[in-house]
């Protein structure tokens, strides 16, 4: 069983998602990050950066904090999503660290400056908007060439999907993208992503282009 922490953010449900295509039980332990949930001294104890998600895994008393990492152990322990062939397995690893170098934290700036402060401060507006734009060029040229963005559907796809399904935040339109909305509504498709997307609450259907 393994004990996850998360709200209804991309990172969490990067980790949701996988959990629910490995096919592991899993209880989940809301935190409302809108309510400073994540602040709490026990689950401090748990995530030492105060972010969400997390895990206890109470087969082997595993403590983990950030989203890949969460990834990585929940492939490794169940030898799925993750190649074992050495090209194959660095290839995942390139496309998973991409996200969390550069899709992820780029988009959380877009969100604030684009979809929560929109225009009020122009440079930063411009500057997300730009860069939000040429990352999906980078991972619409990925996908041209490949059904899922590091060959077979991998942890790196689960990583990705989620902060593409916030594109009207970003103020994205997947259709100036085809092959990343062709994947998107690929992945939206899958039945564990489905249900992932509404852990730890239903926020409603999945955006669609």
């Amino acid at each position: 069983m393994i004990d996850f922490y998360s709200w209804t953010t991309p990172n969490g449900r990067k980790v949701s998602i996988m959990l629910e295509e490995c096919g592991l039980p899993y209880e989940t332990h809301a935190i409302n990050i809108m309510q400073d949930e994540q602040f709490a001294p026990e689950f401090l104890e748990i995530s030492p950066n105060n972010k969400i998600p997390a895990i206890v895994d109470r087969e082997t008393g595993t403590t983990l904090m950030e989203s890949g990492a969460i990834l990585l152990y929940l492939a490794k322990k169940t030898g799925k999503f993750l190649p074992s062939d050495e090209a194959g397995y660095w290839k995942v690893m390139e496309w998973l660290m991409w996200q969390m170098g550069g899709f992820g934290p780029m988009l959380g700036q877009a969100h604030h400056f684009v979809h929560f402060n929109p225009d009020k401060a122009p440079y930063a507006t411009e500057r997300y908007k730009k860069e939000a734009r040429r990352l999906y060029g980078v991972l619409d040229r990925q996908l041209a060439d490949n059904d899922y963005v590091a060959g077979d559907y991998s942890i790196a796809d689960m990583a990705i999907w989620p902060w593409a399904s916030r594109f009207e935040w970003q103020d994205v339109d997947l259709n100036d993208f085809p092959s990343v909305k062709r994947w998107y509504l690929d992945v939206a498709a899958r039945p564990a992503v489905q249900r992932g997307y509404q852990v730890p609450k239903d926020m409603g259907p999945i955006p669609m282009p």
